[in-house]
């Protein structure tokens, strides 16, 4: 349970040390201005006795708070409590931080987690301190707040890409969460966090979609190489690419397709996006985030890892390692299939002859990515004679992509890890391996361990480290729950090149 907020006087040392590394794990609000800021807002922080500390910007705002205009509270990193847990309540955060909510609305999310909308309502309001509406809602404020800076689009246009259902629930949720109108905003000075300006969009059938750029950011430590050096090394060509400094990336969303190029830079990434739909804003920034492992705990993380003498000096060398994940979950599954028991090189060709033959086609306005990856559905008719791996590898595909069309499967961000883990277990040609790689890389468990992995043993037997996977999992105990980060730690012992960030 989130209760990080409930120790006040620990809450009080972070705000008083202006400690950006706990920005997202509570928000301060202040009783004298009716205000809330992240912990580490620039302003001099207010009496001790003036502060109330809530587990989210949604719960400060049900209280009568409004956000600071100073250090924008809603732009900070997520918690990272919702990514560690698998229960309801971090299922639905993470589910509502994709846009469910607006697109399907609550009974959708409750159909999504398999329990009642009361339910799911009872237990957000105990740890969450809002309900599903409430945090959508403050989601679709901020959406509102990147397209108003961001873009020269209408404000008719960004209420309803945003999710509103009026322009008047529109103007009045600005006004309320940002203590400024739309107009205001749009004519505010940016803030550190804020956006970097855009190109005026305006697309028609045939034209590009104009860009929108912004700062994703992230806590400290944080170590680029393994993370974008992993993404460009075993990128499948037409479908990603290193270019001009950026790991840039087509992926679908709710409601079309975009771009995203990603450039690491000290204290934020930059991201461009190109979006067929802005109303796909929300779920495109939450799946970067995601992709890119940005709401870790890394201070947290390191911690723990550095506990074992023999991860201690791999942490001490590279602080702040992410995992690199993937946007599209069933995209990955497939690439796990084809990468069995072959070199990445070999897995990388294998995923390129699929999406030249299946793929989806698409025009990239400012590089060279070809198409979207096939899903599973343009893969349902896949002739396994054209597959050159062997047929039990072949058989493997086959099952993973007949369970995903049929719905015994489901691949997402809400996805319960362990019962998913089951249902890969009984697909036929799924093992170890396979499984945590889906578990690590695509449904986002940090306490995935793939023992058995060619560069995990050969980098215990380096670290003397016991190298059979059952004496390497029983020393891993003590990693939990963050065996994900040390197998990162682990794979960055050898030259390989998802270790290095491109050139």
């Amino acid at each position: 349970m989130n209760t990080f907020h409930e120790d006040a006087e620990r809450c009080v040392r972070i705000v008083q040390a202006k400690d950006e590394r706990f920005d997202g794990f509570f928000i301060t609000a202040v009783l004298t201005t009716k205000i809330y800021c992240r912990p580490s807002c620039p302003v001099v922080p207010p009496k001790p006795q003036n502060m109330r500390f809530y587990p989210s910007a949604a719960a400060a705002a049900a209280n009568g708070f409004r956000a600071c205009k100073r250090c924008r509270p809603n732009a900070a990193p997520g918690s990272p409590e919702w990514n560690v847990r698998a229960d309801l309540v971090s299922r639905a955060v993470r589910l509502i931080a994709d846009g469910v909510v607006d697109r399907d609305g609550v009974p959708g999310l409750a159909s999504r987690l398999g329990y009642s909308v009361r339910q799911v309502e009872r237990h957000l309001m105990a740890e969450v301190g809002a309900g599903p509406l409430a945090l959508a809602r403050m989601q679709r404020a901020q959406s509102a707040r990147v397209l108003i800076e961001g873009t020269h689009l209408p404000f008719a246009e960004i209420a309803m890409a945003s999710g509103f259902s009026s322009v008047r629930a529109f103007n009045e949720t600005v006004r309320e969460v940002f203590a400024m109108s739309p107009g205001e905003l749009r004519g505010a000075p940016r803030p550190r966090a804020g956006i970097r300006g855009a190109a005026r969009p305006g697309p028609g059938p045939d034209q590009s979609p104009a860009s929108i750029n912004l700062k994703l950011p992230f806590r400290q430590p944080f170590c680029p190489d393994n993370l974008f050096g992993h993404l460009v090394a075993t990128a499948v060509p037409g479908v990603e690419e290193w270019r001009d400094g950026a790991y840039r990336c087509a992926f679908r969303l709710p409601s079309g397709h975009a771009i995203a190029a990603l450039r690491p830079l000290p204290d934020h990434i930059a991201c461009q996006l190109w979006l067929t739909d802005p109303s796909d804003l929300t779920a495109a920034i939450s799946r970067c985030r995601r992709l890119l492992d940005l709401d870790a705990d890394p201070v947290a993380i390191d911690d723990q890892l550095s506990r074992d003498e023999a991860l201690a000096p791999l942490v001490a060398k590279t602080p702040g390692r992410r995992v690199p994940r993937i946007i599209e979950p069933e995209q990955f599954a497939v690439r796990a299939v084809l990468g069995q028991q072959v070199s990445t090189a070999a897995a990388r060709t294998h995923a390129a002859r699929l999406v030249l033959a299946h793929g989806e086609p698409i025009h990239d306005p400012a590089g060279g990515l070809t198409h979207l990856f096939p899903t599973p559905a343009a893969l349902a008719d896949l002739d396994p004679q054209s597959l050159a791996m062997p047929r039990t590898r072949r058989e493997a595909l086959l099952g993973l992509i007949r369970a995903l069309n049929s719905g015994d499967l489901t691949l997402d961000i809400g996805s319960d890890w362990n019962a998913t883990r089951e249902q890969l277990y009984a697909l036929p040609g799924f093992g170890p391996w396979t499984v945590e790689s889906i578990a690590m890389r695509a449904l986002g468990d940090p306490d995935a361990f793939i023992p058995g992995d060619l560069g995990v043993r050969q980098a215990a037997e380096r670290l003397g480290l016991p190298t059979g996977a059952g004496p390497l999992t029983a020393r891993a105990q003590a990693w939990r729950p963050w065996r994900s980060y040390a197998v990162q730690h682990l794979w960055g012992t050898s030259d390989h090149a998802i270790n290095r960030m491109p050139v």
